[in-house]
């Protein structure tokens, strides 16, 4: 009777920590306990924030944590979807929060990392970085003016830490990979890169893999902070759009897979830093973090709005989801289906054997389409998403106001007692079961 207690209590453990840092685990491989709905039943509850959500939530003893462009962090209640609690920061925050030892930690966008009391909301330490700012560059994706410096609107997300070995890890915009004392916020070691992190980090034995803006993705020593190897993508010098890793890195079995500006997803040795195997989008950004479960590696794809099934082991392609719009979200993997937002203010649920999709939700606000962005179908209307106001960088801005207005779902599902919850740049958090 002890054993069978010993083990429920070791597998609950299990299945509660699963959920309570961006993308499941701290290898971001996606995959979580139990199966989610089958069929789309109903909509179990829905939490309006003050702004877009571009984050993504998670769930911790019975708590949802999301954080939101109106600058709170909140603390919903997973049964009834009633606030508990909420946080006021000084800026609109992009990071997902992770959970630990009744903790929460997020990567502010005012310089730092904040731990803040999970039961509570109360702030308990803040570690300050050197700065925050978005992916710059001049001429960048090729808009006007030339010579100057354009911050990437595009550049949505900034890191989600991860803890373990008593540290918490993440990326920032000031180029520099940090560990802190997950007790105390005191600095343990920061690794410089050459351009903005915003990726994840994942953390696997003594190893943390994280990628940069100059298009690296490293590997560095966990307790030291110490390079272990370094794996360059491409280069794009001219206009820097295919450039940088804004996708997380997702670790099984002993290979690194993450997606990349350059086009390509890649299948790295993660003890040599080797490249095992990539496969080439069609030039399309593949932003989300790879999520990879029974010898497959499940991603989506920006421009050629694909959703993936990729064999883990030579990177053959085993089916293609048509997403029809832009896919930034990563994939949730529980039980027979991959649950992954898009653009076109769809949640998909996709068979992960077959590709075929199983059911999909669409929010209010995508099937309003105020400024008549989508065809009935799903999929862009180019022209009048693409019509220009300002014949120049300022229209990257606009176009992303104009996602924000159908809903775009950005954000990376996550499944839990059978629900899946997923944010929306409507504002809102979603149950749905």
């Amino acid at each position: 009777m002890m054993r069978m207690l010993l083990l429920f209590l070791l597998i609950g453990a299990r299945y509660l920590s699963a959920q309570s840092t961006f993308h499941g685990n701290n290898a971001r491989t996606g995959v979580y306990e139990g199966a989610g709905p089958k069929q789309l039943g109903r909509v179990k509850w829905t939490f309006k924030t003050g702004g877009p959500i571009v984050a993504s939530p998670t769930v911790a003893d019975g708590v949802v944590y999301i954080t939101s462009t109106d600058t709170y962090v909140y603390a919903i209640d997973q049964e009834t979807g009633k606030e508990k609690w909420k946080l006021k920061t000084r800026m609109p925050i992009a990071s997902s929060p992770t959970i630990s030892g009744g903790v929460l930690y997020l990567v502010t966008s005012s310089s730092g990392l904040a731990a803040i009391d999970a039961a509570t909301g109360q702030i308990k330490w803040v570690l300050p970085t050197e700065f925050e700012r978005r992916f710059e560059a001049r001429n960048l994706h090729g808009y006007m003016p030339a010579s100057q410096t354009i911050p990437d609107a595009w550049d949505i997300y900034t890191s989600s830490p991860a803890v373990a070995n008593g540290k918490v890890y993440f990326g920032s915009g000031d180029g520099n990979v940090y560990a802190a004392d997950a007790q105390t916020g005191m600095l343990q070691w920061k690794f410089a890169t050459k351009d903005v992190v915003h990726a994840s980090p994942a953390v696997v034995g003594n190893t943390v893999f994280i990628g940069s803006f100059d298009s690296n993705l490293y590997a560095i020593d966990a307790e030291t902070g110490a390079e272990k190897w370094v794996f360059q993508a491409g280069q794009d010098p001219n206009i820097h759009n295919q450039v940088g890793f804004q996708s997380s890195p997702a670790v099984v079995d002993g290979v690194v897979y993450a997606g990349c500006r350059d086009g390509h997803v890649y299948a790295i040795d993660a003890n040599s830093g080797r490249k095992k195997w990539d496969y080439p989008t069609s030039k399309s950004w593949v932003n989300g973090t790879p999520a990879v479960r029974d010898g497959l590696v499940y991603v989506g794809t920006s421009d050629s709005s694909r959703f993936m099934g990729l064999d883990a082991k030579t990177g053959r392609l085993r089916f293609n989801f048509d997403a029809h719009a832009y896919m930034f979200s990563s994939a949730a993997l529980a039980g027979d289906l991959a649950y992954v937002g898009d653009h076109n203010g769809r949640l998909y649920a996709i068979d992960t054997k077959s590709g075929k999709l199983a059911w999909e939700y669409q929010t209010e606000a995508a099937k309003q389409d105020p400024l008549k962005i989508l065809k009935p179908n799903g999929s862009l209307n180019q022209e009048a998403l693409f019509a220009p106001v300002f014949n120049d960088f300022e229209d990257m801005y606009v176009d992303v106001y104009k996602f924000t207005s159908i809903g775009a779902i950005v954000s990376s599902p996550i499944v839990d007692k059978g629900v899946v919850y997923f944010s929306s740049m409507d504002g809102n958090v979603y149950a749905l079961q």
